[in-house]
């Protein structure tokens, strides 16, 4: 049976118009100075509205036109905001929409990830929730055609997540994209400073440093970390700013940053 889980924010966190969306996208992109470098295994990006996370994001996505023909599987691997669970929620949907089309899952895939305890259906972890959802449009304009493998990330430890990540690792083919804002709701000059030392941590794989205060995807982001330390990879930052940087005012403003592993 085919089975498609419709968007639950375009039109709030994005435009629901497909050609302005497909224009707000382009238009991100090329704010961001094409550079002559290999395609990033893993980015982190954030998942707020476009209007404040978006230009962050782009800095990630923009490094990943030279994929587009090469990967064809995205594990994408963002928190949950709405419903509180332990482990890791996949979806029995047989595809993902956006106002830009659908994504098919990669089922082969999520009967791979049953083998693994912490890991189970749970649809209504997806059905609202937006961390992974703020990112297809992204990858669809960047990418093309791609199959999906979406996980909502509960309460998880790290070595949790990176047997995910290690089971379905793969070559060139595979990206992972893992969903995570970071510092949430202090003034302007905190923030800064509390994004820059987890940045720091980010880029040393120091997942032992970042908790929920540091960011909100901290179970996704510290699987990648656990994982990359295990592999004697690294990660660059190539964006790191916040809402009083973008769209918002400055008294309470959200962190985002942009990183890559190659």
């Amino acid at each position: 049976m085919h089975t498609v889980r419709a968007p639950a924010v375009a039109g709030l966190f994005y435009p629901a118009d497909a050609a302005e969306l497909r224009i707000q996208i382009q238009q991100l992109l090329n704010q961001v100075k094409p550079l002559a470098e290999p395609s990033p295994k893993a980015i982190i990006a954030p998942h707020a509205g476009y209007i404040y996370s978006g230009p962050v994001a782009a800095s990630a996505y923009a490094r990943l036109r030279a994929a587009r023909g090469t990967v064809e599987r995205v594990l994408l691997l963002g928190p949950s905001h709405r419903v509180g669970f332990r482990g890791i929620a996949v979806s029995s949907m047989t595809a993902f929409a956006t106002p830009l089309g659908t994504i098919p899952i990669d089922q082969n895939a999520i009967e791979q990830l049953q083998q693994l305890e912490e890991v189970g259906f749970l649809e209504q972890a997806h059905a609202q929730e937006h961390s992974l959802e703020v990112h297809l449009p992204f990858l669809q304009i960047v990418l093309g055609d791609f199959q999906l493998v979406p996980m909502v990330i509960g309460d998880a430890r790290p070595e949790t997540v990176g047997a995910v990540l290690e089971l379905l690792w793969g070559g060139p083919e595979t990206l992972i994209v893992i969903s995570s804002d970071l510092s949430h709701y202090h003034d302007y000059l905190t923030a800064r400073h509390m994004d820059s030392e987890t940045s720091r941590a980010i880029e040393t794989l120091r997942y032992e440093d970042i908790g929920y205060e540091q960011a909100c995807g901290r179970n996704p982001l510290n699987g990648l970390l656990w994982t990359a330390r295990r592999k004697g990879l690294h990660i660059d930052t190539v964006d790191l700013r916040n809402s009083g940087d973008t769209a918002g005012p400055r008294d309470q403003v959200v962190g985002y940053g942009a990183y890559l592993l190659h």
